[in-house]
Order: C-alpha cells, then structure tokens, then sequence
C-alpha cells in the first residue's frame, strides 16, 4: 500500500491544548481519527478532551487498540490507542509517538504534532526521514504564536 499524505505541525507551544483543538476541527469535518503515543500522553489527552472546552464535547474513546472498541461505540470518531490500527475504520492518525507507528501507511492521512523543543524537533527530523523514504507527500505548517 502506497504512503498516504503527511503533515507536521511544527512549533507548537502546548501540544496537548493544540491535539485538543485540532481533534476538535478534525471531528467537525467529519474525521474519523486514530490518535496514538505513549500511555501517559494518551492518558493526559484524554483528560484534556474532557476539560478544554467547556460548551463543547469532542466525543472519544481510551484503549489500548481499535479491535478492542465495543460495538456501541464503533461511531465514535476519535479513539485514542496504545496500539493504532485501521480497523474501527479511521482513516487518519495523529501521532504523538517518538517513532513512526508500524501501521501508518495503513491511514490515507498521517498528522505529526512538533513542540518547540530541541529533542521533540530532532525525533521529528527522523520521522520526516522515514516518511520521505516510505515515498509520503509532506506537507509542512509553522505554528505561529
């Protein structure tokens, strides 16, 4: 299967208030989006997606993978998981993993969140290595403060 589209969001100041509003504006639009990285982020984006916006809900789930998503639920747009895969059938994943998840090339779209420092910019550069290598359109949006 052929490298979907890539984009980096670079510079972000608060990468947990910015996935909140971009999941947000993704689940508006009619996104279904896969979210993945390490266990305490996920567990803190969670709780985020809970409290950020007072007036509105970004409906979501927690779980380690998407075959574990209960039938009831399987609408929901956003799931976050330890281990991301394409079977609930979402079609974008936002990663917030240092490395690139085995499974990307699986989403037709594939969203990096970047903060501002030194060692999230460098794992960055890696990942942007790897999709360049897997032949990945890149797209490439600054943040501005």
């Amino acid at each position: 299967m052929a490298m979907g589209a890539v984009a980096f969001h670079f510079n972000v100041p608060q990468r947990q208030d910015y996935t909140c509003r971009l999941l947000r504006k993704a689940c508006r639009a009619g996104a279904r989006v896969a979210v993945t990285g390490d266990s305490a982020a996920l567990g803190e984006l969670d709780r985020q997606l809970w409290i950020f916006d007072p007036i509105d809900f970004v409906p979501h789930w927690r779980g380690v993978s998407a075959d574990r998503l209960p039938a009831r639920l399987k609408a929901t747009p956003i799931v976050l998981l330890d281990q991301a895969g394409t079977q609930a059938g979402h079609d974008v994943l936002l990663n917030l993993a240092e490395q690139v998840p085995d499974c990307a090339s699986q989403f037709a779209r594939v969203i990096e969140v970047v903060g501002r420092s030194e060692a999230d910019r460098s794992q960055a550069r890696l990942r942007w290595r790897h999709y360049a290598s897997l032949g990945a359109a890149i797209e490439r949006h600054e943040v501005r403060p």
